[in-house]
């Protein structure tokens, strides 16, 4: 028997660091990720489910530093789904450069705006917003391998006057009941 949609929950774990991130804005631009460390946070997820009875399958971003936790349960047996809208924000031009090459007017402009600016021409954040209810309306709880500004935008989805400074800073794990 389904669990009532109250009880309904998400565990996303946020993906191992990049290699290559450090000092640039990575949305969508995929890097990879040691496998030893993608390796190692799979064997968590995999205690998590075990500890709490969860079942074993994994739905991740299909980039790189999420998809690979993901095959690495695979090989232990568990079922693996690639979810498109579990992918990070898109930072457009942004993607990929460092931050301090991305002139601070752009980045005011973004801050100015926060919830419907698209930073770098890419997506602005209602529409990330947007992609965590569709996962969320599928009514089943999930166990998850996603970015940071995804577990942000679903922690402060029932924030509706967003701004930059309130923007939680980013979490490793987070267990969420949803609705």
């Amino acid at each position: 028997m389904a669990e009532p949609v109250s009880a309904l929950r998400i565990w996303i774990w946020r993906h191992p660091k990049p290699i290559g991130a450090a000092g640039r804005c990575i949305g969508r631009t995929d890097l990879p990720v040691d496998p030893r460390r993608a390796k190692r946070l799979a064997h968590r997820i995999r205690q998590h489910a075990r500890r709490h009875h969860l079942p074993h399958a994994v739905v991740t971003s299909p980039l790189r530093r999420c998809a690979d936790v993901g095959r690495w349960l695979r090989r232990w047996g568990w079922t693996h789904r690639v979810d498109a809208r579990l992918v990070e924000l898109d930072f457009g031009a942004w993607d990929g450069r460092l931050w301090r090459d991305i002139a601070w007017d752009e980045i005011r402009a973004w801050e100015g705006d926060f919830m419907d600016h698209a930073p770098g021409g890419g997506e602005p954040l209602r529409r990330l917003r947007e992609r965590v209810e569709a996962v969320l309306a599928e009514d089943r709880p999930a166990l998850a391998v996603g970015h940071a500004g995804w577990i942000n935008a679903l922690r402060t989805r029932h924030t509706e006057r967003l701004c930059a400074a309130d923007w939680p800073a980013p979490l490793k794990y987070a267990t969420l009941m949803y609705p």
